[in-house]
Parts: C-alpha cells; structure tokens; sequence
C-alpha cells in the first residue's frame, strides 16, 4: 500500500475551514470588542455599532485569511470588490436581522433579544456564508497560488 500526502478535495476544504474558522474566530474577537466599546462607550444605535465593529473585522478576516488560509496572491481590489458585493448582500440583511431581533430602533419592530446573543446569531451565519463565498467566488481560481516559504 502507497501512502500519498496528497489532499482529497473535501479534505482540503475541511482543513480550509478549519484555518478559516480559527482565523474567523480572531475576527468576532476583534468584532466582539469594537462592538462592545461603541455600544456601552458612545451609546451609538445597535446597528452602526454593528456595522462599523463588522466592517473592522471583515478586513481583518480578508487580509488574515488570504495570506493564510487561501495562501492567494490574487489581484486584492478584484477580491477586496467581490467581498464587497457579499456585503452589498449580507450586511442590509444583518442589519435588518439584529433590528428586528433586538429593540427596534432603526425599522420600529423589535422582539426585545439581548444584543450580544444577537450578535453571536449573526456571526455564525457570516462565517459559514463568508467562507463559502470566500472560498468558491473570490479564492475561486487562486487557492495556494502563494509560494510556500522555503528555508
């Protein structure tokens, strides 16, 4: 019997998920904590909390994850734009999501959730829906085109 190092396709895209997940983590930290000092700190509404604590770990999360998880030398404004239009997509949702779930405040219906559970809720979709837009739309075609350091 050969043995062979050689990853299957579902393999690899388990242990993609692993890193990106593990890196992700790193993001909602980062999400987590800018979310927290805007919130009770300034007393900004949920959602531009929210939204600036998202947009701060969404770069974060691209720049970590490319280099690492993705090990990409695409072109970044191409895939900084496709990560862009996933946001176009997934942050008015999000945004509406946490309205609704928490006080209100921005659409007038609110169902009186904690923020933070909201928030955890929220987070773990994106991950999921982050990495596979990541990983079949902006990686697509440039997944481990970074050379692997030599020493």
């Amino acid at each position: 019997m050969t043995h062979t190092t050689e990853r299957t396709p579902i393999r690899e895209m388990g242990v993609m998920f692993v890193k990106f997940t593990a890196f992700s983590i790193g993001a909602g930290i980062i999400e987590l904590i800018s979310f927290t000092l805007l919130n009770e700190g300034t007393h900004l509404n949920y959602w531009l909390s929210y939204t600036i604590a998202l947009v701060l770990s969404v770069v974060y999360n691209f720049t970590i994850n490319r280099r690492y998880t993705f090990r990409s030398v695409n072109n970044i404004p191409v895939a900084m734009s496709l990560v862009l239009l996933f946001y176009c997509a997934f942050a008015p949702y999000s945004i509406w999501l946490t309205d609704r779930l928490t006080d209100g405040s921005l659409f007038g219906i609110g169902s009186g959730w904690n923020e933070y559970l909201v928030l955890i809720v929220v987070m773990v979709q994106n991950l999921v829906l982050e990495f596979l837009w990541w990983r079949f739309v902006v990686f697509k075609k440039s997944i481990n085109t970074r050379p692997r350091r030599t020493s």
